[in-house]
């Protein structure tokens, strides 16, 4: 398997796939366990805070994307299907999940569109992570009613966010591909 940054079937197959899982994850995984946690913690005025630490879990289909097809458009498209499979699965966002799947992908895409997606780095992924937390946080801030907060909310709400994210969507993801990136060596070390 060798990174493509054209889109081939083998391509198209992959991010579909990649979508695929993820949708499941979320809608079965991640959003079960961010509802136990939203509703401990909701007598305690802070389930806001449980929206921004789960954040960062609910990008990860756009890094994967990339990795797999380092292309413009992948990460939004990835995380995009991984939405749609969420939402058809029975998400309790309902179709805001897609806005919010294309919204998280096109964040994911500022950390890779400087060196023009060839490179899967460190750098590529933490600037990724960061731009999805900000761009959805923006979205949130119109959608989610983040506009009645305060300043000092909303600097600690981004905040979480942005560690969330760094963490979950940008070196979780980083050392999955590691992963990958060792197992393909082996590979082409044994064909040869």
């Amino acid at each position: 398997m060798t990174r493509s940054g054209h889109w081939h079937i083998q391509q198209i197959i992959l991010v579909t796939l990649i979508g695929i899982v993820c949708g499941v994850i979320y809608q079965y995984g991640v959003n079960s366990l961010y509802n136990v946690c939203k509703v401990l913690v909701g007598p305690t005025g802070l389930s806001p805070f449980v929206d921004n630490v789960f954040a960062g879990l609910w990008f990860i289909a756009a890094p994967l994307s990339i990795y797999f097809v380092p292309a413009i458009g992948s990460a939004t498209i990835g995380e995009t299907l991984a939405a749609l499979v969420e939402m058809f699965l029975g998400g309790q966002w309902g179709a805001l999940t897609l806005a919010y799947g294309i919204v998280q992908g096109a964040g994911n895409e500022f950390g890779f569109f400087p060196n023009n997606y060839k490179a899967f780095t460190w750098l590529s992924c933490i600037l990724g992570a960061i731009g999805a937390a900000f761009l959805s946080f923006i979205w949130d801030y119109f959608v989610s009613g983040y506009n009645h907060y305060g300043l000092v909310m909303l600097l600690l709400l981004l905040m979480t966010r942005i560690v969330s994210s760094v963490i979950l969507d940008g070196v979780l993801v980083k050392l999955i591909t590691l992963q990958f990136d060792s197992v393909w060596r082996k590979e082409t070390t044994v064909v040869k």
